[in-house]
């Protein structure tokens, strides 16, 4: 991949999280211009989402447990509501492709994915330690009790707080 292609590759990810943002009605945007010639198909793009997903999910854990290191499921839960919060419109899809997949090669896909997410959470609330069934249904109660508890905001002001790349910039320009 040349450094052009990733860009773009990047950009048109970021207008397809925009529009799912906009739309949460669970389904891929495909409709957005330069996915299907970046993507290509469904699965691609479901993948990278769930990259999206999963990437800003570790993330918020690891900033959580910073602040509450001694409640550990409290921090993963929190996080959980933070990562839904900022990416309703992938989590929307994801959830969509989990219950209704295109076909069977989608449907292992996200149960992958689904069973490495609930590992996660199990690992890092320090209810497990091992990658393995019983860590997955502590994990899945983990999710299920997030889910619960979430309170989703009805928008989403992208603008009102700058990017970390935009505060870098910033800073840089002002030196």
């Amino acid at each position: 991949m040349t450094w052009n292609s990733f860009h773009r590759r990047g950009e048109i990810l970021r207008t397809v999280i925009a529009d799912a943002d906009a739309r949460q009605d669970g389904c891929l945007p495909m409709d957005v211009d330069g996915v299907a010639e970046t993507f290509g198909d469904e699965l691609t793009l479901l993948g990278a989402l769930q990259l999206r997903w999963h990437t800003r999910l570790a993330g918020c854990i690891e900033r959580e447990l910073m602040s509450q290191p001694m409640d550990l499921e409290a921090a993963v839960i929190a996080a959980w509501h933070e990562t839904a919060t900022e990416l309703p419109g992938i989590l929307a899809i994801i959830d969509h492709y989990r219950v209704e997949p295109i076909d069977d090669e989608m449907a292992a896909a996200m149960k992958v994915s689904m069973t490495k997410e609930h590992h996660l959470l199990a690992v890092m609330a320090g209810r497990s330690s091992a990658s393995d069934a019983p860590s997955a249904r502590v994990g899945e109660d983990i999710a299920r009790r997030a889910r619960a508890t979430h309170a989703p905001a009805r928008t989403l002001n992208r603008s009102a707080t700058p990017s970390l790349v935009e505060r870098l910039r910033a800073v840089l320009t002002a030196a």
